[in-house]
């Protein structure tokens, strides 16, 4: 009966030294790995109706709609109707500086403007949806030398395209 006690009385100690190990090598790890990841969240929204505002109310002076098809792209104002057809560029790929050139136009024009509407249709690839949004929001400027971005039309909303009637022209 004596062993037994003699068993029970004994604290053995925990050797915690390799997991202090890896607390010392994981900590700083994690610490510097959160700031090297850093998310972009863009801000998008439903585009709104068009016939929802009433008489009385002023309407803006442009509502950008950039509509993105399969071969081309179509700039339009939703109060008039179609501004300009984009069509593929030499290498058969969308032309998104052309784009970009002519939403600059646009906004020489209409500089307090800053909503535009992406429509798209059904099955447009991911890809073309965020070069398309990076040329509707930013114009990359080399005036002073160095690339600079300015806004363009930076409140964007995304819908569905109507179908396409006419093609690239």
């Amino acid at each position: 009966m004596r062993s037994r006690s003699k068993n029970r009385d004994t604290n053995p100690e925990l050797d915690i030294t390799s997991f202090m190990n890896l607390m010392v090598i994981l900590i700083p790890f994690l610490l510097l790995d959160a700031v090297f990841t850093q998310l972009a969240v863009l801000q998008v929204s439903m585009p709104n109706n068009g016939g929802a505002a009433s008489a009385d109310e002023k309407k803006p002076p442009l509502i950008l709609e950039v509509m993105v098809y399969k071969d081309h792209f179509l700039v339009a104002d939703r109060q008039t109707g179609p501004m300009k057809t984009i069509a593929l560029n030499a290498k058969a790929q969308f032309d998104y500086a052309a784009l970009n050139d002519y939403l600059r136009t646009i906004k020489t024009q209409y500089p307090l403007v800053t909503e535009a509407s992406i429509l798209l249709e059904q099955d447009t690839p991911y890809d073309h949806l965020i070069h398309t949004m990076d040329a509707v929001r930013i114009i990359t400027s080399m005036e002073t030398g160095k690339p600079a971005k300015y806004a363009l039309f930076p409140d964007i909303s995304i819908g569905d395209a109507p179908p396409d009637i006419g093609g690239a022209k």
